[in-house]
């Protein structure tokens, strides 16, 4: 006789992460045309007149938005690698992440550089030549993954899908050695243990570890790779039970409070020690980094635990490709490509006016907005080829 299992399913997919996931994407605009402004920041296109509120605002961000798209983005690796298996997931990462990471660097991620070099005083190169020096790289294995090196080379904004890509198929080869029965037994056990007080939160303890560590990454977010390692992993746990859920769930609340003290309490560190910051080694540094840790995980917990509820089962299916959500959904990754070369073109046309900062920032957002959507929208998602060349799947017929 067969026993019945009583292992708590495996969780769906929820809208709300989507949602999550396209109020980061698209609020990147807004991040990067606030930088054109901040006083602070080393970004390609500087306005004459600076601002120390972008640099407050920004980091309230940063301390939970990248991350989040990490984590996000762990939770849909384990739903693909599912429906795939691990061989047919790594094939859909290198063509849906390689293929637009390759073209753009090759076509639209050397305009920003470029641009911020044409602003200096007697530079008048040519794209074409630029692009030339732009793409001569050396093998630079030390920094993985970003292994490619050069005078002028640069990820540019596109570091983020460098390390989910490396970070899927880092995965792939895990999850591959590592038995079945293995996996399931180490999962069973962290999902028991879940659903005891507090647990939920000492994943916050490595990240913590890594930032007093190895610091942060200006360059990255703020935030160093590993640790996005961890919250890649912690998002593709969190997808294989629902127990998992239900303790985020249970300790939204008081991950939301943590969230708000220990960032507060990072913040004199951040003020005091400046770019030391990130990597200074001074007991106020350290504690600034694992404080801001420590707050950067507890409002994934809070966001998650109090936004990501199971849909009732009375509601039926959602129809994410007839929504405007599901178009936002489906844009996300060739948005994400396309926004940081049109901000910083359209910043070069806007500084020049020397109007207050807040009216130039409101256009610079509102045409970068118009830009990269018609971009999409017109010269993106229209055709097979351009579909393929920005990691979206075949338009379904």
């Amino acid at each position: 006789m067969t026993v019945p299992s009583h292992r708590p399913p495996t969780p769906g997919r929820r809208p709300a992460l989507d949602t999550l996931r396209i109020v980061v994407v698209y609020g990147l605009v807004f991040f990067h045309a606030a930088l054109v402004f901040d006083a602070s920041d080393d970004y390609y296109i500087k306005n004459e007149q600076t601002t120390g509120a972008t640099t407050v605002l920004a980091g309230l961000a940063v301390v939970w938005a990248m991350p989040l798209l990490f984590l996000v983005a762990g939770i849909g690796t384990r739903h693909s690698m599912r429906r795939r298996g691990a061989g047919g997931f790594a094939v859909e990462r290198l063509l849906r992440l390689g293929v637009p990471l390759v073209f753009a660097t090759l076509t639209i991620v050397p305009v920003p550089p470029w641009l911020r070099l044409r602003a200096e005083p007697g530079h008048d190169e040519s794209y074409w030549s630029f692009l030339l020096r732009f793409l001569d790289v050396r093998f630079a294995p030390a920094d993985f993954p970003f292994v490619l090196r050069g005078d002028e080379f640069e990820t540019g904004h596109l570091w983020f899908v460098v390390l989910l890509l490396a970070f899927s198929l880092l995965l792939v080869a895990a999850v591959a050695r590592v038995p079945a029965t293995a996996r399931r037994r180490a999962v069973d056990g962290a999902a028991r243990a879940a659903g005891r007080p507090g647990v939920v939160l000492l994943p916050a303890i490595p990240i913590a570890l890594v930032s007093a560590v190895l610091g942060l990454e200006e360059d990255l977010g703020a935030w160093s790779r590993w640790a996005y390692l961890l919250f890649f992993l912690y998002g593709f746990v969190l997808a294989t039970d629902e127990r998992f859920a239900a303790a985020l769930r249970r300790h939204a609340r008081v991950a939301a409070v943590l969230a708000v003290v220990a960032f507060g309490a990072s913040a004199p560190g951040f003020i005091s020690e400046g770019t030391d910051l990130f990597t200074g080694m001074s007991p106020l540094a350290v504690a600034s980094r694992v404080l801001f840790s420590v707050s950067g995980w507890c409002s994934l917990v809070a966001l998650l635990g109090l936004l990501d509820r199971p849909r009732p089962a009375a509601a039926g299916p959602a129809r994410e490709g007839s929504s405007a959500r599901g178009y936002l959904a489906e844009a996300a990754l060739p948005f994400y490509v396309l926004h940081q070369p049109v901000v910083v073109v359209v910043a070069c046309l806007v500084v020049p006016w020397r109007a207050p900062i807040i009216a130039e920032y409101a256009v610079v957002v509102a045409i970068s907005f118009i830009l990269t959507f018609g971009a999409y929208d017109l010269l993106v998602r229209r055709t097979r080829i351009t579909r393929f060349l920005f990691g979206m799947r075949p338009e379904r017929t």
